[in-house]
This record gives structure tokens, C-alpha cells and sequence, in this order.
């Protein structure tokens, strides 16, 4: 990440004004980064944070965004329509996070996107999180069945140099778990500093948007679906993301934790109940987005977007009305070009 880049940072929230927020607010002026906050109906009407771009409801519908109009409100996918103003805005590197996710001092320092580092291919199932620490410890949305799976011991894995336009940064605290984990086993977790991973052709890995870095080639790949489990949009868009990056060559990165995650409350069975259509069918979703024919090029991945969301659509996991809104996201893709 040269000083060239101009850096947008991502966040919803409905709350008011917090520390991790104006956190995010100083360090981004100090930073000369652009920080874009999309409120919802809930909201406070009179939010106001110095070194933020406040985005309101009303704000949003006022945007020349068709999928502002047409997303569902209280939802999470409105995080998407950030990622179309700060593509407005030329934003050449995105970076997300949420309103519960205390940056560090590393959250701030330049990014690369081709790393020289170990790198996982043709894995199948592979649980990122255990290269990290020696806790039992798996990522939201990676199945249930294969927690206890063999994987290949760290100092067998190969150093290769990998083109890596999404990255995932760990959280330390209370990192993305699903809600078996908080639900049965020990929080606060620590994650490894001196370690990062490439996860390169056939081998999946969920990762989430809490703090995840995207260049702009892959910024089509950024779209949050609504119509689907508010547990899995973040984690369903990461596995069409990573089917769609293998084919053009990319790697997805898990590096060391960048935040502090200090977590709003949940309803932890709510959450659960969420979760289980992921439990069920995160495994089935990644074996048909695998045998999908998907075509290389930054010009093909609008097009691979529709054959991967209709695949899930066809799949029942994500109802019918999604690929309407996909469109509404594209068509406002093109009209930034």
C-alpha cells in the first residue's frame, strides 16, 4: 500500500458515537483515510462524530443508488451500499470493520497485496484459525464436521508468492466464532503475530467482514446478499468471493489480529438459530460452487457473481428475490466505471 492509495474504511452501525468509533474517526483524519459510517432506522437522528461521514437512512435514499432503494432496511447489507460510495469517492483499497472492533496501532499500517508466505492449496476444508493459536478454536460458518480434521502441520506447508486482493485480519478478545463456540467454550482467545496464510486454489476457509481488506480489482466481490440468514451474508459472500478469486488466480490471506474485539451484546441462541442453515449447508454450497464453470478476467466477474448467486438461489439458500437486488448492485457498479 503505497501513499498513492486512497484508503476507504466501512462500517455499520445503529448506535451512538463509541470508543471504537471515535477511534476509527481521529485515526482516519490523522491518516488522511475516508471513514464512512451507514446508519439504519434505528439509528440516532442526530449522530454526529468529527472525522466521520455519516450516512443516514434518509442520506442513503437520497444517493443516486438503485440499491439503496431497494435493499431491506434493519439489515446488514446496507454495508454494501459503503463499499458504493467509497468506490465513488475512488477509493483504491476498502477496508471493513465494525463498531466493536478496537483497531490497533497495526490496523493502520500499509497493506500488501502480493505476499511471499505459506500457502494452502487443495486442501478441501481447511481451519485457518488453528494455524494461529493451539486453542480449539474454528471460524464462523466452517462445518461442524470437520473441527476435529486432520490438517498438515504448519512447518509443512510451502512459502509461495501469491496475489492476495482480499484479506483477513484476526481478532483477538472475542474473535468471529460461531455460537456453538460461545457457547461452550472459553473466551478471550489470542491469536499469533508472526504467522500469515495463503489460502490459494481448493482450499475453503470462511471469513467474515469484522476486518477485511479489499483492492479494488476484487470490489465486485464485495456485495453482501440480504435475502438469506443475517449470520451467514458475510460468510456466504466469502465463499463465492474465494470460488471467483481462484479462478482469476487469487489467494485470500488470513493475517495476524489487527483489532480487539470487545463484542455487543448477542442473543447467543438467537444466533444460533441463524447459524444452522450454515451448519447444514455450508458444505453442499462450496461442493456446487466448485463444479461451477466460472470464466477468468476482472471484465467476467459480474457475470460469475449471477452464476454463483443463482447456484445458491437454485440451491434454496438464498431466496429468489436476491438476484434482483445483485442486479441493482451491479448496475451501480457500472455506472461507476
Amino acid at each position: 500500500m503505497s501513499n498513492k492509495e486512497k484508503v476507504a474504511v466501512v462500517v455499520t452501525s445503529i448506535g451512538k458515537p463509541n470508543k471504537v468509533l471515535s477511534r476509527l474517526a481521529s485515526e482516519s483524519t490523522k491518516n488522511k483515510w475516508e471513514f464512512l459510517l451507514l446508519g439504519d432506522l434505528d439509528s440516532p437522528s442526530d449522530f454526529n462524530l468529527k472525522g466521520c461521514d455519516f450516512y443516514s437512512l434518509e442520506r442513503q435514499l437520497a444517493s443516486e443508488f438503485k440499491f439503496a432503494q431497494q435493499c431491506p432496511t434493519r439489515h446488514y447489507a446496507r454495508k454494501n451500499i459503503g463499499y458504493l460510495l467509497a468506490i465513488k469517492n475512488k477509493a483504491s483499497i476498502i477496508i471493513e470493520t465494525d463498531d466493536d472492533n478496537m483497531p490497533r496501532e497495526e490496523f493502520w499500517q500499509d497493506r500488501t497485496r502480493k505476499q511471499n508466505v505459506i500457502t494452502a492449496s487443495n486442501m478441501g476444508w481447511i481451519n485457518a484459525y488453528s494455524y494461529f493459536t493451539e486453542a480449539n478454536i474454528w471460524p464462523r460458518g466452517f462445518p461442524l464436521d470437520s473441527i476435529l480434521g486432520n490438517q498438515l502441520d504448519w512447518d509443512s506447508l510451502e512459502i509461495s508468492q501469491v496475489d492476495c486482493p482480499i484479506q483477513q485480519g484476526l481478532a483477538d478478545g472475542n474473535p468471529d466464532v460461531d455460537a456453538i463456540y460461545r457457547l461452550t467454550l472459553p473466551l478471550p482467545q489470542y491469536f499469533r503475530k508472526d504467522r500469515r496464510l495463503a489460502l490459494a486454489q481448493g482450499s475453503w476457509c470462511p471469513f467474515n467482514s469484522q476486518n477485511t481488506t479489499w483492492w479494488f480489482d476484487a470490489y465486485p466481490l464485495l456485495y453482501l446478499p440480504a435475502y438469506c440468514s443475517f449470520r451467514m451474508t458475510d460468510i456466504w459472500r466469502s465463499f463465492i468471493a474465494q470460488a471467483i478469486a481462484w479462478v482469476n488466480g487469487w489467494s485470500v490471506l488470513f493475517h495476524e489480529p489487527t483489532v480487539w474485539q470487545d463484542r455487543n451484546h448477542h442473543n447467543l441462541m438467537k444466533d444460533f438459530s441463524q447459524e444452522i442453515d450454515g451448519y447444514l449447508k455450508n458444505r453442499e454450497i462450496c461442493k456446487t460452487l466448485a463444479k461451477l464453470k466460472l470464466e477468468p478476467g476482472t471484465d467476467k466477474l459480474m457475470d460469475n457473481m449471477r452464476t454463483c448467486y443463482k447456484s445458491l438461489v437454485n440451491l434454496s439458500v438464498i431466496a429468489p428475490e436476491e438476484l434482483n437486488l445483485l442486479e441493482a448492485w451491479l448496475s451501480d457498479l457500472e455506472s461507476l466505471a
